[in-house]
């Protein structure tokens, strides 16, 4: 049973008044605007809402799983101006996440959480120093999100650009974010991805995953990822799936095409034994079936030797390679390495194709 809407001016709360956001029924017509000192906002620079630059609260006990969210809401419209910034002041609170090295971890607040939304646009919004996800999609169809600003520091923890789950037409397109995790995540129960023209770096890279931890997770399928630029990051596009899945599921049709690496380590990674943590089991493999995964007219250079890493857990179908460039910018040459990939060359291949 899904909770009960709450009222807008709740979920919105001292954004509108900061950022000089517009939360609307249409963008052309009947357009409704919240004005959030209605609401309680002062910009005075002494509550937690100031002109120009909201920032969060550093006492982790004022907050629940999020800090804003925007929830319930069909047409909705949710746009920066005058420069405005969502700063989540994470650096006081990046010491207490133990999630990189325990399962049983509590997880600090998400900066902007959209959740059950219908026809959403969200554009010309920049975050900084989110304490965990700066920007989480859940439960959301039909949403569009452009020029979309993001950054924080390399060394912060989870600070994930957008994680996006159990969404359905999702389109993000000619963004800048750089974070000390993925730039962007597409989680389990995804449907009708589209990605464009977003600079990602530093950070993790892009990822698909990590799929198959939890039992009960919804499939994915149909992700097209095109004109990337990654640079300095750990990785380009990267597929993880975690080994001991508690029930089956499946991610397919997936396109990444047009992908500038610049000093990437590994650029290009389907890892279906991921596990972060030092005392993982390998007792059986992964529950995700891959499916039909194409990667297409991928650039750059690497900073390690294996640039092209195929790690399948049980044979992987339908992965394809086509015009794929790497280089290495150390002595040697690049290298592929993989696992059950059983995968199709098409055109150039640089590294060579795995024997």
């Amino acid at each position: 049973m899904e909770p009960r809407p709450r009222p807008l001016a709740v979920a919105v709360n001292a954004l509108l008044c900061v950022l000089s956001l517009c939360v609307s029924a249409a963008e052309a017509e009947n357009v409704t605007t919240y004005d959030a000192k209605n609401f309680g906002a002062k910009g005075n620079g002494v509550d937690d809402d100031t002109k120009g630059v909201l920032m969060a609260a550093t006492d982790l006990k004022r907050f629940g799983n999020d800090w804003i969210e925007f929830g319930w809401v069909t047409n909705l419209t949710v746009v920066g101006q005058n420069g405005g910034v969502i700063d989540g002041q994470g650096a006081a609170s990046w010491p207490f996440n133990k999630c990189p090295v325990r399962k049983d971890c509590k997880v600090l607040p998400t900066s902007v959480m959209f959740l059950n939304n219908q026809n959403t646009v969200v554009r010309d919004i920049t975050s900084v120093n989110s304490k965990f996800f700066h920007i989480a999609l859940l439960h959301n169809n039909n949403m569009r999100m452009s020029n979309l600003r993001i950054h924080a520091p390399e060394n912060s923890p989870n600070t994930d650009g957008i994680h996006i789950e159990r969404n359905t037409g999702v389109i993000i397109s000619d963004s800048r974010i750089g974070t000390g995790d993925d730039c962007i995540s597409i989680g389990q129960g995804n449907h009708n991805i589209y990605i464009a023209r977003v600079h990602c770096g530093p950070g993790h890279g892009m990822s698909v995953g990590s799929l198959g931890r939890y039992v009960g997770e919804g499939d994915v399928t149909s992700i097209h990822v095109t004109d990337m630029t990654f640079q300095g990051t750990m990785n380009g596009v990267r597929i993880k799936t975690w080994e001991n899945s508690p029930t089956k599921s499946l991610a397919a049709r997936m396109l990444f095409e047009n992908m500038v690496m610049k000093d990437v380590q590994t650029p290009i990674i389907i890892d279906q034994k991921y596990c972060p943590y030092y005392n993982c089991e390998h007792r059986y493999v992964s529950g995700v079936t891959l499916e039909d995964i194409k990667f297409k007219n991928i650039k750059g250079t690497s900073t390690l030797p294996v640039a092209v890493l195929l790690r399948c857990g049980v044979p992987c179908h339908g992965v394809v390679l086509q015009n794929v460039d790497l280089i290495y910018n150390g002595q040697a040459g690049t290298l592929s390495h993989c696992e059950n990939a059983n995968a199709t060359y098409v055109g150039y291949q640089h590294p060579k194709p795995c024997v």
